[in-house]
């Protein structure tokens, strides 16, 4: 049977069962966490703790799985990650690749094929392919997809270079890819180019945040290319409101898609952009309903109401999330 590698370990495929596409368990970059962090609004201890309550109650709910792409870039630490996956039943999938709007690091900046020390092969490509193969660092966690990024700033060199880092990464390993993209300038679309032109499996791709446009068209031309839709940031209404996010997914379905799309919120257990309590109570006035629990208590109810079957509904919680990742 196929299988598909988790903090604790492969599992089979079969064992995903409910799946949220695009969650974070943290994101909280290591040079504010040291610099300014420490003493004042984090506890290493009450944070783990707060995320394994956060996951536990999403698995009351009936969600067996959250697909985590934090990646450098977004405050990638897997022995923290290790730590809340031992104490919850919730299978954690993590991811290997690069955030980034525009330039990518200077620790990859000179160095790979034609540059200042001029290598046969990207490292970029070899850390991926390592994250996969062997583990991040020494944790023995394998990651079991790629994550890379196209904004508003578009094909960036930088950005560019990463598109091309993980597709060739890819084609060595198979493993799928995750893209951030923006939604207003149909990002999406230069994804696609890239993937293509490297010769990436586009039904092993998701378009993340594809659900915050409302565009049919833009929406079905990049599923009509093999993508998945990432409708996956629900409760996040300054970008798209829930009740327009909803009238998408019914759509969409209506016109035979439902396959081809996947949910999740893109929150986190805790995230360092808001860190103080008072700027974490102040943003959840704003965004009530940025949470884990939003789709299970929330939306699939109002799907349901729009006339989605429990067979859509699995197609998008269940089967899809499996055929990504076999």
């Amino acid at each position: 049977m196929p299988t598909v590698e988790t903090v604790r370990g492969p599992i089979d495929t079969a064992e995903l069962g409910a799946t949220l596409m695009h969650e974070h368990v943290f994101v909280v970059s290591t040079e504010h966490l040291q610099n300014y962090g420490t003493g004042d609004w984090w506890d290493e201890d009450e944070r783990v703790a707060d995320a394994v309550r956060q996951l536990n109650e999403l698995k009351a709910l009936g969600i067996d799985t959250i697909v985590d792409p934090t990646v450098w870039g977004l405050g990638r630490y897997i022995p923290r990650v290790q730590r809340v996956a031992e104490q919850t039943d919730i299978n954690i999938i993590v991811a290997t690749g690069l955030y980034t709007y525009d330039e990518i690091p200077h620790q990859y900046e000179h160095r790979g094929p034609g540059l200042a020390l001029d290598l046969p092969t990207d490292p970029m490509v070899d850390d991926f392919t390592r994250d996969i193969r062997a583990g991040i660092a020494d944790t023995g966690v394998k990651a079991a997809f790629l994550k890379c990024v196209v904004e508003a700033k578009g094909l960036t060199p930088g950005v560019e270079r990463n598109l091309r880092a993980c597709a060739a990464t890819h084609r060595a390993t198979g493993a799928p890819i995750t893209v951030h993209t923006s939604s207003h300038n149909e990002a999406g679309r230069l994804a696609v180019q890239v993937f293509r032109e490297e010769g990436v499996d586009l039904t092993k791709v998701v378009i993340g945040h594809a659900g915050d446009s409302n565009d049919l068209a833009y929406l079905t031309w990049l599923a009509d290319a093999g993508c998945l839709l990432g409708m996956d940031r629900f409760g996040l209404d300054i970008y798209n409101p829930t009740a327009a996010r909803v009238d998408t997914i019914v759509a969409l379905a209506e016109r035979g898609y439902a396959d081809r799309m996947v949910l999740a919120h893109d929150a986190s257990c805790f995230i360092d952009y808001f860190p103080d309590p008072a700027a974490r109570a102040a943003f959840q006035q704003v965004q009530p309903n940025w949470n884990f629990t939003h789709i299970s208590t929330e939306v699939l109810p109002a799907l349901r109401e729009r006339g989605m079957t429990e067979e859509q509904l699995r197609q998008m919680l269940v089967d899809t999330p499996r055929r990504y990742f076999e």
